[in-house]
């Protein structure tokens, strides 16, 4: 069955990818609520679109078909019954237990054509709005949560469509997210997954109903056979046992191991691709911290089509080597190895590249120290602007889903 997914590796000609154009929820950010919300600074809504659009424009001049995550939610609200469970998950979600008030947000929502109500509940609600919107509830709103402005959180991490799931060969994973104002996120891709019609039979590798974290940017698909999990700061040890369980039994993938690696749980290493991503068949971009040595644990199936692991210690060239049969292998260091241009343009994913086609990427321009490394060794690169973008900690490959990719 086509499940309209198909995703073998890191590096296969890209040809539809999924997207968030960022939008209000970036206008919903405040320097008070910037932590709780997990961004660092504030990103110029304008500009960030002028540069997203910019981000698209490049992948279709590549021949990828882009599509976009409010559109595929609306694809997915194929009955009045269907949208109504939609706005009662969200508001589960969102923490609304007054009775009157999730009377009025339903109401509120319920009126919206789909695509204005899916931008809405991605954009956050401020108590403003709602009383705009002819909610009689101006003393309870003024003392819910003290002065603080929403009725219901924005979720400007949205433009990273990398992390709420995984598309992984011809399945996918849906995440519980590391935290509460991430895991909102998910319950778009849940409604993708069981309503949209292109996409509702696919297999489900993980799901967010679990206790145990994962997230998408933990993820690397090094090979056909071979898939690269971090244990990092977002991503446990349980989530990663679960993923191996369904990924490695199930019969119709060609997946033969998982390599989890064990990478510093620090909010620079936030997840595994932004240490290291695969640019090519036998090349790599890589933080300058963890050449020296790194712990990784092989997980594959025994005799008795049981879990077994082993732990390995050893160069991440050296580890790459072996478990993708490669003769030799070239890492990329970010900054050029320099300390101190490693370190700012790590700040600013670096090392975070999307490969379209084995050997060709899509990078930020401002990352030129690193992009020189890249071209010296043979990879042709694609800059896209990223001024306002890189304010949210995250690069190219962040800012993408792969939904099919040929073969590598």
């Amino acid at each position: 069955m086509n499940t309209g997914l198909h995703n073998t590796s890191e590096i296969g000609r890209l040809k539809k990818v999924l997207l968030h154009r960022p939008g209000g929820e970036l206008e919903n950010l405040m320097p008070e609520y910037l932590e709780r919300l997990l961004f660092d600074d504030i990103p110029y809504l304008k500009e960030a679109q002028k540069e997203h659009d910019a981000f698209a424009e490049c992948l279709r001049q590549q021949g990828v078909e882009v599509v976009y995550l409010t559109d595929l939610v609306v694809n997915s609200l194929t009955s009045g019954e269907i949208r109504a469970d939609f706005i009662r998950q969200f508001l589960d979600e969102s923490s609304i237990r007054d009775d009157r008030l999730r009377e009025s947000l339903a109401e509120y929502l319920g009126k919206m054509p789909d695509k204005e109500m899916v931008s809405a509940m991605m954009a956050g609600i401020r108590k403003s709005q709602l009383r705009q919107g002819g909610a009689k509830l101006g003393d309870f709103l003024a003392a819910a949560e003290d002065d603080y402005p929403f009725v219901v959180d924005p979720m400007p991490n949205l433009y990273f469509t990398r992390d709420p799931f995984a598309v992984i060969a011809t399945g996918v994973s849906i995440h519980k997210m590391h935290t509460a104002t991430r895991n909102r996120e998910t319950l778009f891709g849940k409604f993708i997954f069981e309503h949209n019609p292109e996409y509702m039979h696919a297999p489900r590798w993980y799901d967010r109903g679990e206790t145990s974290s994962l997230e998408g940017g933990d993820i690397l698909i090094l090979s056909p056979e071979v898939l690269a999990v971090g244990i990092s700061q977002r991503t446990r040890e349980d989530s990663i046992d679960t993923l191996a369980e369904s990924v490695l039994t199930y019969e119709k993938t060609n997946f033969k191991k998982i390599l989890a690696f064990n990478i510093p749980k620090s909010r620079s290493f936030m997840h595994l691709d932004t240490v290291f991503t695969m640019v090519d068949r036998d090349k790599f971009t890589v933080h300058p911290n963890i050449l020296s040595s790194i712990t990784v644990f092989v997980m594959e199936l025994d005799e008795n089509r049981k879990i077994a692991i082993r732990q390995e210690e050893g160069r991440l060239e050296e580890i790459l080597k072996e478990h993708l049969h490669l003769d030799s292998v070239t890492l990329i260091p970010c900054g050029q190895g320099s300390e101190i241009d490693a370190a700012r343009e790590q700040w600013s994913d670096g090392s975070n590249t999307l490969a379209i086609a084995p050997g060709e990427v899509v990078v930020y321009s401002r990352n030129y120290v690193t992009n020189r490394s890249l071209e010296e060794a043979g990879i042709k690169i694609h800059t896209i602007p990223s001024a306002e973008l890189s304010r949210g900690r995250g690069g190219p490959r962040c800012m993408s889903m792969p939904l099919w990719r040929e073969d590598p």
